[in-house]
């Protein structure tokens, strides 16, 4: 829901506060300190306090964020606060990401995980909309229900997580014995975890670039009303929530590799429709397909790192490729905005397109082969992987 309002609600945010395109961009930029501050504290975190000082930290972070947002403080407060929803999320991303990989049927699991995450951004700019349009209300309105969210958020964690202290973790996920640095170090080491990074940099940019500037999008390129622009932005996080949900199952026939393979070819195609074809109904089908075979490519790759590294790197590796790739979600809408105020927001395309080649290019260096069933797991098996960066593309189990 966080993510999935920014569209919505940067449009009142620039009425509020008297801002152009690349002010009211900090709100994507400052959540790059918060995502990585939590890349260097997630083992940590994990070692010392386990999954239950995540399901305490993280849910605190957004709700302390949100009741700040919803005094509508001055802009500068909620640039600010903003890194401490990054934090926030950078944590969560990376704990329950990993949790989760490791289930059998991970890929199903994993899918639904995220369909949640896609569900909420799908619901966001629907809630933000009606508040704002047919309410009357001013756009913190949003952060009233938002505060009621992170409540649930963190009373639901906390009482899951509440036995998995740092002791529990320790035992369940034991680091190799002959590593001679600490966990977050070895997994930078592995070829495998700086590709997963850079992947998720790009595809998470793409993602919050397009989530986030469609609603301006639609309205001055496309010249929609503001119900026809909101739509478009929920078509785009719908599709991908059914993406997601329906997808993982030929993920798992497929495989990761040639599944992500064949979502970014169809991505590529729809983004050039949703670009150079000037009609508002296709580009609202396009961007709702474009959701859709864009989603299931997170969920995926986290599942392939958990299947190509050992046990007690994962938190490592998705905390830092998560937190590394919040960043990107930062960054690159930053600088469509940035741009948008030279050039207009029809930059938009362009950048989302390049997004998507390179994170192709990337995707075909990583490591393939026969991937470890997660139930054979070794705690000290495939350490080969982390210090050949991968050997020759194959990995042996």
């Amino acid at each position: 829901m966080n993510d999935g309002s920014y569209g919505a609600l940067v449009p009142h945010l620039e009425k509020y506060y008297g801002l152009n395109y690349t002010v009211v961009s900090l709100i994507f930029l400052s959540p790059f300190a918060g995502y990585t501050f939590a890349s260097t504290v997630n083992n940590l975190m994990h070692v010392k306090f386990g999954q239950q000082g995540v399901a305490i930290v993280g849910p605190a972070c957004h709700l302390i964020s949100y009741i700040i947002f919803s005094i509508h403080p001055p802009y500068p407060v909620l640039v600010v606060m903003f890194i401490f929803v990054g934090f926030g999320n950078g944590l969560i991303d990376a704990a329950w990401c990993a949790w989760i990989g490791n289930m059998a049927n991970s890929n199903e699991v994993s899918g639904f995980l995220q369909a949640c995450y896609a569900l909420g951004a799908t619901v966001a700019p629907l809630i933000a909309t009606t508040l704002i349009q047919k309410g009357g209300v001013g756009w913190y309105a949003f952060y009233y229900i938002m505060i009621g969210a992170s409540a649930l958020e963190l009373t639901t964690s906390t009482y899951t997580f509440w036995n998995q202290t740092g002791a529990i973790y320790q035992s369940e996920n034991p680091q190799d014995t002959s590593a001679k640095t600490g966990r977050t170090r070895e997994a930078l080491k592995s070829k495998v975890t700086w590709l997963f990074a850079l992947f998720i940099f790009g595809y998470v940019g793409a993602e919050v670039s397009l989530g986030g500037w469609i609603v301006t999008f639609m309205t001055n390129v496309r010249h929609a009303n503001a119900f026809a622009s909101a739509a478009s932005s929920t078509g785009f996080w719908g599709g991908m929530t059914v993406g997601r949900l329906s997808l993982s199952f030929l993920t798992a026939r497929l495989g990761e590799f040639k599944s992500v393979l064949l979502y970014l070819g169809l991505a590529v195609i729809l983004e050039l429709i949703f670009w150079l074809v000037p009609s508002l109904i296709t580009s609202a089908i396009a961007v709702a397909l474009l959701g859709a075979v864009m989603g299931p490519m997170f969920p995926t790759a986290c599942v392939l790192v958990t299947k190509l590294l050992p046990r007690s790197l994962h938190v490592g590796t998705i905390g830092f490729g998560t937190a590394f790739g919040g960043s990107g979600g930062a960054v690159f809408p930053f600088i469509v905005g940035a741009i948008a105020q030279k050039k207009g927001v029809k930059t938009l395309q362009p950048v989302v397109l390049g997004l998507l080649a390179a994170i192709a290019a990337l995707w075909i260096c990583m490591p393939r082969g026969k991937e470890k069933d997660h139930d054979s797991e070794n705690p000290n098996e495939m350490h080969n992987l982390n210090e050949s960066g991968a050997g020759q593309g194959e990995v042996s189990v």
